[in-house]
């Protein structure tokens, strides 16, 4: 197990309600000193994780839009992600909005994903599916309508609902996204352990709160 390609492949995240400014310092002095590929922080603290980063490391800053439920208008998860962007994120996660998946509304999704897609124009865009809330069918075929929009990464989860990622998952987006399109892998990847079984499914990125907290249990330093 190669621990530091784990720690370059993970956003190191903190997303939980009442999260106060040390820890997000504290957060993003970890990613930078086990070379993580970015931070995850609420819309908040964008400029402030931006500050505390300042370039080293090319550790990213990653927000969030319509999270974690997603049933925001797709006006205001665009709103979101123009905010993070000109507060200085590198990387918007867009939660999609599961009740137009249940209805097919399938055109509805895709014009939500390409309202945001204009919206971080220039960003690095994922787009979080809920996959435990789904259907193998709905999987698939949001699979096909994130290559259409041209999103960066397919998201298997926020991890605020009732399951997070699995291999399975991984595997079936990974199986079913087209050609530019990468997999992450988010929610319930807690262990060293984890996070490869992620990375051999195919996850090019790993969104966890403990995997650098994993590894320096595990004895490993930067």
């Amino acid at each position: 197990m190669d621990v530091r390609k784990i720690l370059n492949m993970t956003d190191h995240t903190l997303l939980r309600v009442g999260c106060t400014k040390k820890e997000i310092a504290d957060l993003c002095e970890e990613a930078v000193a086990y070379h993580c590929a970015a931070v995850c922080v609420p819309p908040g603290f964008i400029s402030y994780a931006k500050e505390c980063i300042g370039g080293r490391n090319n550790v990213k800053v990653g927000a969030t839009a319509g999270f974690p439920n997603g049933y925001n208008t797709p006006q205001i998860k665009a709103a979101e992600a123009a905010e993070a962007k000109e507060n200085g994120a590198d990387e918007v996660d867009m939660v999609i909005n599961v009740s137009l998946v249940k209805d097919r509304e399938w055109e509805k999704v895709k014009e939500e994903i390409l309202l945001v897609r204009a919206a971080c124009d220039g960003l690095v865009l994922k787009v979080i599916l809920e996959t435990c809330l789904l259907t193998e069918e709905e999987k698939i075929k949001l699979c096909q309508i994130v290559t259409e929009c041209k999103a960066d990464y397919i998201k298997t989860s926020t991890g605020f609902s009732s399951g997070g990622a699995t291999v399975d998952d991984v595997k079936l987006l990974k199986e079913h996204v087209g050609q530019g399109v990468k997999v992450k892998a988010a929610g319930g990847i807690r262990t060293l352990e984890d996070a490869q079984a992620m990375i051999d499914a195919g996850a090019s990125r790993v969104g966890a709160s403990s995997i650098v907290k994993a590894a320096r249990e595990s004895g490993y330093r930067p």
